[in-house]
């Protein structure tokens, strides 16, 4: 279908019913890992409430499990490539309209936890909730039934998932896990029905559906029903936006060619590990990873470095220059605190003639410092994945993922060190 502004201006879509609490009804969302998803009378349900999507857009599927949107049709650059609705998107500010004082109790005891950040997500986890709480007399029952049953995120990991990681990944997947029991226990407070509330399987399941097919946006976390269907690009073709009503709206970023993928950007394309532990899969295209010198975040934070500066280059084997940096402050510390002080100044005016100076002086403590921490994380790594492969694949479906993302660390390590080896 090819889309007349004008005319989509004027859709209304039909309206959602209020939220109410009841008993769980017959036709609950069955969440067992082998129903297939039905994602086609979704597109037919989101189409009926005034979704469009431009010609020769379609879903597509290589497994029967991941679906997503591409296009058999040109598409000009700036055209929209996809409208949802206002009606048919889920907002945090709307879950918090609805919701109103049953958020309440829920959202102190988050904020008693310092989790101030993730109230968002957390009203669309509670509206996620509430509609599979409803059943079939959902108006998003056809959306519900269209989700993913299983995850592969760091809040569905397990801690022996986490003992075959390196450490900067354990961190960011068990950092989702914990945030997920945060939700479990603050959502305790609501009138849920109790079928719901001791149902782990249900409560994790929301939260991952929240936390994967939501995006940011002006602090707000949202769900557009079908224009969730995107997957994450490094190269995107598509950017999301969302006009002053609330209508969400897909453009084609440059000239888009019949037999595309259409892809939005879910976050930072330069380390494949925070989209890991968030979003449960590897980006191989990903140029890098962070160098996982985890043993100087204190010196790291001091220099204001973040993990997304301290990158090894799995292509060329190479290191951003901020790594130098931080290691070369780590091993001046150790052994002389007024030299790493005068290092420091440099690093904080960018006074680059006395960094180089410094860099060239000490060269040879970097590079001792570099392979060692190297060498002694491709064994580690050995380590990890040996044991990953003792797991039986039954209780733990995650290995195959954990193995892929050990894999793609350790072939960045192994270009890494071949160039320190040759310095």
């Amino acid at each position: 279908m090819k889309f007349n502004l004008l005319i989509l201006a004027g859709i209304s879509a039909k309206s959602a019913s209020a939220f109410s609490f009841r008993p769980v009804p017959a036709g609950t969302i069955n969440l067992s890992s082998s129903v297939d998803r039905d994602v086609y009378t979704m597109a037919d349900w989101a189409a009926s409430y005034g979704a469009q999507q431009a010609e020769g857009v379609q879903l597509n599927s290589y497994d029967g499990k991941d679906y997503f949107p591409v296009t058999q049709s040109d598409i000009p650059a700036g055209s929209p490539v996809m409208y949802v609705p206002n009606d048919l998107v889920f907002s945090s500010s709307k879950a918090q309209q609805e919701f109103a004082m049953n958020l309440s109790a829920c959202e102190d005891q988050l904020m008693h936890a310092g989790l101030q950040d993730k109230l968002p997500l957390f009203r669309v986890f509670f509206k996620v909730l509430a509609e599979y709480e409803k059943g079939e007399e959902s108006p998003f029952y056809p959306w519900l039934n269209s989700l993913p049953r299983s995850y592969n995120t760091g809040a569905s990991m397990t801690y022996a998932c986490f003992d075959c990681l390196p450490p900067y990944a354990a961190f960011m997947a068990l950092s989702e896990r914990k945030c997920f029991v945060n939700f479990q226990k603050a959502v305790r407070n609501a009138p849920f029905n109790e079928d719901v509330l001791k149902n782990v399987t249900v409560l994790k399941w929301a939260y991952n559906v929240a936390l994967t097919r939501s995006i940011d946006y002006n602090g707000e976390r949202i769900i557009a029903p079908m224009a969730d269907m995107f997957n994450h690009g490094a190269e995107t073709e598509v950017e999301i936006s969302y006009d002053e009503n609330g209508d969400c709206y897909a453009i084609a970023q440059y000239d888009i060619p019949a037999g595309s993928p259409l892809r939005i950007s879910y976050g930072d394309p330069t380390d494949p590990t925070p989209l890991f532990a968030r979003y449960g899969f590897l980006d191989e295209s990903s140029p890098g990873t962070f160098c996982k010198l985890m043993h100087m975040k204190k010196e790291m934070e001091a220099l204001g470095y973040t993990y997304s500066n301290l990158l090894f280059y799995r292509g060329d084997g190479g290191i951003s220059p901020e790594v130098y940096d931080l290691v070369l402050y780590y091993c001046l510390l150790k052994n002389d605190e007024g030299l790493a002080n005068i290092f420091y100044q440099a690093i904080m005016s960018g006074d680059e003639d006395t960094k180089g100076q410094y860099h060239a002086q000490y060269w040879q403590y970097t590079k001792e410092e570099l392979q060692k921490h190297v060498d002694g994380t491709l064994r580690d790594l050995d380590k990890w994945s040996e044991k990953a492969n003792s797991y039986d694949l039954n209780t733990h479906p995650r290995v195959p993922l954990i193995l892929q993302h050990n894999a793609f660390v350790r072939q960045t390590f192994l270009n890494v060190k071949a160039n320190l080896d040759v310095m």
